[in-house]
C-alpha cells in the first residue's frame, strides 16, 4: 500500500493554507485505481488523489485528465466536487496528484440500497438516471473539453481496443468472450455521430447522494473519462438489472422491484426525458458494456497471476470475466426471444 510522506505534503499544505495545522490522513481507496486520501489540514477538509507508484500503462491514471475534465464540468449542471490544485511535480509526493474539496453525504455500495424505503430508492435510481443525461448534455467544445478525446466510430474504437487486450491476454480463452468477438462487430449499429463527455465508470458506487435527501451532488471517479458515445454510458448503467449481486453488486435475482426500484424500461425512460435527442438503448450497447467489463477482468486476472494485482481482491475479480461475458450472452439471448415473441 502506498503512503504519503506527510513531511512533504504538510510543506505543500502550508504554502496553500498557512493556517493549517495538525495534519490528519485517511486512506480512502486504493483497489485498481487512484489511490485517494482523505485529508484534514486545520479547518480545510481536502480529498487527495494521486498517480500509483510503479509502472503503469500508457494513458491509465492520469489524474490530470481527472482534474481537467472536473474543472471543466464545474460551472455546468452536472455535480461534482469543487477541484482546487493540481500538482504535477512528482518529486513531492513520488507522483503527481490534485487536491478537491471534502464534501459530506452517502455513497452507496449495495444496489439494492438496504435500509431505505421503497420511495427513497426510486427517486435514488431516478436521479442516477437524471444526472447521466446532464452529463451528455453538456457539450465538450463550449466547457474546453473538444480535445478530450476522439470524437465518431467510438464503439468500433473501443471494440479495437479492448478486443485487442482480450487477445493479446497471455490468460486461458473463455468460450462467450470469444462468440462476443464475433457478435459484437457483426451487430454494431452505424455511427451515428452522437458525441458526448462520457464519464466510463458511470454507477450508483461513483456517485455520492445529498447527506439525506435522494439527490446526487457528486459524480466520483472520472479516471476513465473521455469523448464518447452516451449509450456507452447508459447502456454500461443498466448492467445491475442484468448481473447478480455477487457480480459486482448487481441487483438479478434479488427481489428489487418489491423493494421500490424502477425497472430497467422506467430508468431508460426517465433518462430519455432528460437527455439531448439520442438513439434508443439497444442490447448491443448493455452486451458491449458487459464485454468490456469482462475484458477489464481478464487484465486483472492476468495482474494477479503475474504477482503485480493493484489489491488484495484481484484474484476473487478476475473470475467475473467469465460471468459477465456469459451476462451479456444473456441480454442478447432475451432480446432475440422478446423480438421472437413479438413478431
Amino acid at each position: 500500500m502506498t503512503d504519503l510522506d506527510l513531511t512533504a505534503l504538510e510543506a505543500w499544505l502550508t504554502d496553500r493554507w498557512p493556517d493549517g495545522q495538525d495534519l490528519q490522513t485517511q486512506r480512502i481507496s486504493g483497489g485498481q485505481s487512484n489511490p485517494t486520501w482523505f485529508v484534514t489540514w486545520g479547518r480545510t477538509r481536502l480529498v487527495l488523489r494521486k498517480k500509483p507508484a510503479g509502472p503503469i500503462l500508457p494513458g491509465a491514471h492520469a489524474i490530470e485528465r481527472e482534474f481537467r475534465v472536473l474543472r471543466a464540468l464545474a460551472d455546468t449542471g452536472v455535480p461534482v466536487p469543487p477541484v482546487l490544485y493540481l500538482e504535477e511535480d512528482a518529486s513531492i509526493l513520488g507522483t503527481p496528484f490534485y487536491v478537491m474539496e471534502r464534501l459530506e453525504g452517502r455513497v452507496f455500495s449495495d444496489c439494492t440500497l438496504p435500509g431505505m424505503s421503497p420511495a427513497a430508492r426510486r427517486e435514488i435510481y431516478l436521479d442516477m438516471a437524471r444526472t447521466l443525461a446532464r452529463l451528455h448534455a453538456v457539450r465538450p467544445d463550449q466547457v474546453g473539453l473538444e480535445g478530450f478525446g476522439k470524437p465518431g466510430d467510438y464503439f468500433a474504437r473501443q471494440f479495437a481496443r479492448w478486443g485487442r487486450q482480450y487477445t493479446e491476454s497471455p490468460g486461458p480463452r473463455i468460450a462467450d468472450l470469444d462468440w462476443l468477438m464475433n457478435w459484437l462487430p457483426a451487430n454494431m449499429p452505424a455511427d451515428d455521430g452522437a458525441v458526448s463527455i462520457a464519464h466510463g465508470d458511470f454507477r450508483l458506487g461513483n456517485l455520492m447522494y445529498h447527506p439525506t435527501e435522494p439527490r446526487v451532488i457528486a459524480v466520483l471517479d472520472w479516471e476513465l473519462s473521455t469523448l464518447g458515445h452516451p449509450l456507452a454510458d447508459l447502456g454500461y448503467c443498466v448492467m445491475p438489472w442484468n448481473s447478480a449481486p455477487d457480480e459486482y453488486g448487481g441487483i438479478l435475482g434479488t427481489d428489487w422491484a418489491a423493494g421500490g426500484i424502477p425497472t430497467q424500461d422506467e430508468f431508460v425512460a426517465e433518462y430519455m426525458a432528460h437527455a439531448r435527442p439520442t438513439a434508443p438503448l439497444q442490447p448491443f450497447h448493455i452486451a458491449f458494456a458487459m464485454f468490456r467489463f469482462a475484458v477489464i477482468f481478464v487484465g486483472i486476472a492476468d495482474r494477479a497471476r503475474a504477482g503485480s494485482a493493484a489489491s488484495d481482491e484481484a484474484a476473487s475479480l478476475g473470475a467475473l470475466a467469465p460471468r459477465f461475458a456469459a451476462r451479456a450472452r444473456e441480454v442478447i439471448a432475451r432480446a432475440s426471444s422478446n423480438q421472437g415473441t413479438s413478431s
